[in-house]
């Protein structure tokens, strides 16, 4: 099986500092999902988006989590995007990305 990246996205309704306050409850609870490697938190303050790409072990990891308790709280939001991707190994591996 090969890694999965999951981006998500969605619109910053406030300041940076707050954002960031009221996200750091979740992310030990994300630290610890099973089968995610990594999440790198993102944030554009001029476009007003937030939000994170992890990468996880597998489609199984995606799923779950996909399906789980911190994106079922964030469903109601209209203005979420999720995406998943297959690594391109050998590329990614030559630029030097933190997948293996």
């Amino acid at each position: 099986m090969s890694a999965k990246i999951l981006q998500i996205n969605y619109k910053l309704n406030g300041p940076r500092a707050e954002y960031e306050k009221e996200n750091l409850p979740y992310a030990q609870p994300i630290a610890d999902i099973p089968g995610l490697r990594w999440k790198v938190w993102i944030i554009n303050e001029a476009q007003s988006e937030a939000g994170g790409i992890y990468l996880f072990d597998d489609d199984a990891a995606v799923q779950a989590f996909v399906d789980g308790p911190i994106i079922a709280e964030m469903k109601g939001d209209p203005t979420l995007s999720i995406k998943a991707f297959d690594v391109i190994g050998e590329l990614t591996s030559i630029t030097r990305g933190p997948v293996k």
